[in-house]
């Protein structure tokens, strides 16, 4: 990469810590004063505290932005309209999915408590406010709200979304399925399928997740940012299958469906790192961070600099993640697992890491929680615990190349090298290109072992567990 554009990442660096130093993370300081101004209230053109991170230019506005408005004035013009409440907080929910900006939560929370102060059966405010505690990740909190929903309407199918969503975070995956299965049934929608892909993918029947994130894509939906999401996440799906052409496909639906989407954006960056562009890799990355600056992008940008020798500008992007996680923090999020992982990746904070992770199984075996404390146990030295965390994390058969890499590797350091090859062969069969700083790591581990990696094929991986796999079918 042309030393030129090195001041431009190096600079990230720099104004996250500005931005951390001056407090504009705050969002009254982004957002104005708020003493006058109504708890809910927030204007949607305003530069958001994200933006405020990268030095992002102002937003072109949106026909969002247009109904946030105007839900604003209907409550200004009378503040016990219940229903406008709760549409406008859904509508913040949106927001922050189209801009990635956290500040949107507390009103979106101060929202639906109001239309649940006045009609405590309101359907959609409880349903707002266990998506709410979803984005936060207060997945106990969620299951609240989400049963509170199932409860005053069974057949409300968002509200057994909510349920199974929380239900699948702390590991309770066979009422998670279910309710999945009764979301379906209820209403075979965008949403519901979307669900019913990933429960499959996490049984390790990537086929079946992707028929059913292509029943969630024709299902479209009247929101062009959910539609783009389905076509992303089918390309997701693909990269994961080592499919590099389909990947792409589905990422430039998603922008012709949305344009400048930046998950497919960064999508199509993964693409390009695959393929050993890493100029073009390292452009989409930035192009993505500038118009939404989330962790994963910076994460995934900072690895391929990593992989490539260039720690300098992969600490810029290390700097903006924290950053990041703290103005998530100021809004209410729960970011404690995210960071865990992060660090173990790092090698940085592991106590921190360990305890974070074990906090988060407390609430439920959760896949997620048992691979995060795998690794970090294992980055911390303690191999018999990082093969029992380990085994946990794929009990269900996920086909999760990291998931597969770091059982290889426990398996190579306590002396199982028959394991660590399947392992190892699982996780490279399944995407060869997996992660541009582990992939290569797996492949070195294998020829170490006296291997080659093996060419990419679904039959090197176990089939998925039959009391499971037939779930939320449909």
């Amino acid at each position: 990469m042309p030393l030129a554009a090195q001041p431009k990442r190096l600079a990230l660096a720099a104004l996250a810590a500005a931005v951390l130093l001056t407090g504009v993370l705050n969002a009254g300081a982004v957002f104005g004063d708020g003493a006058e101004r109504a708890a809910w209230e927030i204007d949607p053109a305003a530069r958001s505290a994200t933006d405020a991170l990268v030095g992002a230019p102002e937003r072109a506005p949106s026909r969002l932005d247009d109904r946030i408005r105007d839900l604003q004035d209907r409550l200004r013009e009378d503040p016990g309209a219940t229903r406008a409440a709760t549409q406008l907080g859904h509508a913040y929910l949106q927001k922050t999915r189209d801009t990635g900006d956290p500040a949107y939560y507390p009103k979106a929370e101060a929202l639906f408590a109001r239309a649940l102060k006045s009609q405590p059966d309101d359907v959609e405010a409880l349903v707002g406010m266990g998506a709410l505690a979803l984005a936060r990740h207060r997945f106990l909190d969620a299951l609240d709200w989400g049963e509170r929903a199932r409860d005053t309407n069974p057949h409300h199918a968002a509200a057994h979304g909510v349920v199974g969503d929380a239900l699948l975070e702390i590991g309770r995956y066979d009422e998670a399925f279910a309710s999945f299965q009764r979301m379906v049934d209820l209403r075979p929608d965008l949403n519901s399928y979307a669900r019913v892909a990933y429960a499959r993918e996490l049984v390790g029947d990537r086929a079946g997740a992707i028929r059913a994130m292509e029943q969630a894509a024709v299902a479209g939906s009247a929101v062009p940012e959910n539609a783009a999401w389905a076509l992303a996440q089918l390309g997701a799906l693909c990269f994961g299958d080592g499919d590099l052409d389909g990947a792409e496909r589905r990422y430039r639906q998603a922008l012709a469906t949305f344009p400048d989407y930046v998950h497919a954006t960064a999508g199509l960056a993964r693409v390009a790192a695959a393929r050993g562009d890493d100029a073009a890799a390292v452009a989409l990355y930035e192009d993505a961070l500038a118009r939404m600056p989330l962790p994963e992008f910076a994460i995934a940008l900072g690895d391929l600099h990593r992989a490539h020798g260039r720690t300098a500008e992969a600490a810029a992007q290390d700097a903006l993640v924290d950053a990041m996680r703290r103005l998530a923090a100021e809004n209410g999020v729960e970011t404690d697992l995210e960071l865990a992982r992060f660090d173990a990746d790092r090698g940085q904070r592991l106590p921190d890491a360990i305890a974070a992770a074990r906090a988060r199984l407390a609430e439920g075996p959760s896949i997620a929680a048992a691979g995060t404390l795998a690794w970090a146990l294992y980055r911390s030295g303690d191999l018999p615990g990082a093969k029992i965390a380990s085994d946990q994390a794929l009990r269900l058969g996920t086909d999760d190349p990291v998931l597969r890499f770091h059982a290889g590797l426990i398996a190579r350091d306590l002396g199982d090298h028959a394991t660590a090859r399947v392992h190892l062969e699982a996780a490279l069969a399944r995407n060869p290109h997996f992660s541009p700083l582990y992939a290569p790591q797996a492949r070195d581990a294998l020829a170490a072992l006296g291997l080659a990696a093996p060419a990419p094929t679904a039959a090197a991986l176990p089939a998925p567990p039959p009391a499971t796999a037939g779930r939320i079918a449909r």
